[in-house]
């Protein structure tokens, strides 16, 4: 059942809880959009890592490469994959992001038309403009008024400027903004945790202060990037580990597991090259199983002496990719 505008940000403090991740998009060899793939990654991510949410055809999914069908197409498929099972239904975020307004609205009305639950909706670029705060807020008013979804807001230095707090938690009296992917310093978005209060959930992409903002800022949403899937199989879910140990109030015991994972951290940042952050991704997610495939123009491929440094790191960071020996035994 549609959820009402006045409703929505009730509604995502009840359901948007938990590790949501941004989902890649995976390509085939000829650069079509393998369906087939991301079906795939959704079930593995939803059953076997615990993964509460996807955010979908984002930055991270290089939505800016993809057609308007090919991004509708991919909304479809992740609410289908998220509702696939009664009862233990997944959340889903469908990036709207765009420099033009009318695909924006149009991207927005198709996913509360299919069931979507919640969008999320980048702050453009502005060219010229000297100030930001008006001009911005009228674009989140105008969105909001279209559609009854939930809207995330997502303010990142890529548009050229930061939204501040203040400016934030202004939007956040609209009904239907629920949450923002803020990923500003730290100081900025625990200034906007405090402005806002239940008016909007505050998230940002970062896995390395997750812990951090659950603990010091009572936080209870990860959204979004993709350690989730980086970092975890479905025999090593140390994520899922320290995060579920940090709500149940185990804080000694959860940064123990959270500092176990470095090794892996450090094996992703330091192979991932500078101008190739999804292929990159891609690659990690080829060498866990997963489905990644190559990046659309103008993402770069990786080369075969990157992949070979990746893999060589990869395999030396401790994620355990199989089941253990005396489970594979008894189960035998």
């Amino acid at each position: 059942m549609p959820i009402a505008r006045k409703d929505a940000k009730s509604h995502a403090r009840e359901t948007m809880r938990g590790i949501w991740a941004a989902a890649l998009t995976p390509f085939k060899d000829d650069m079509s959009v393998d369906e087939q793939g991301f079906r795939a990654n959704l079930r593995h991510w939803i059953d076997d890592l615990g993964i509460e949410g996807v955010f979908v055809a984002g930055k991270q999914g290089e939505f800016f490469s993809l057609t308007l069908p090919e991004r509708k197409r991919l909304f479809e498929i992740a609410l289908e994959e998220a509702q696939r099972k009664p009862g233990a239904k997944a959340g889903t975020i469908m990036s709207c992001s765009d420099q033009n307004m009318d695909t924006v609205i149009e991207l927005a009305k198709h996913a509360e038309a299919i069931g979507a639950e919640s969008i999320v909706v980048h702050a453009p670029v502005l060219h010229f403009l000297k100030a930001q705060d008006d001009t911005l807020y009228e674009y989140y008013k105008y969105i909001s008024e279209q559609v009854n979804v939930g809207i995330a807001m997502w303010s990142h230095p890529d548009s050229g400027y930061l939204m501040s707090p203040e400016l934030c938690a202004r939007i956040a009296e609209l009904p239907n903004i629920v949450a923002i992917k803020y990923s500003v310093p730290r100081e900025m978005y625990a200034r906007l945790t405090r402005l806002a209060g239940d008016k909007l959930i505050v998230s940002t992409s970062s896995e390395d202060e997750w812990f951090d903002n659950m603990v010091e800022l009572g936080w209870k949403l990860y959204l979004c990037s993709a350690p989730p899937y980086l970092l975890q199989t479905k025999y090593d879910r140390r994520m899922r580990e320290y995060t579920d140990l940090v709500f149940s109030g185990e804080i000694d015991k959860a940064r123990k597991v959270r500092d176990s994972l470095e090794p892996v951290r450090a094996a992703i940042r330091s192979t991932c090259p500078p101008e190739k952050p999804q292929a990159h991704s891609k690659y990690w997610q080829d060498l866990l199983g997963q489905v990644g495939g190559p990046v659309r123009r103008p993402m770069l491929q990786m080369t075969d002496a990157e992949k070979l440094a990746t893999r060589e790191a990869f395999l030396k960071c401790g994620l355990q990719v199989s089941a253990p020996a005396h489970k594979a035994t008894s189960a035998a």
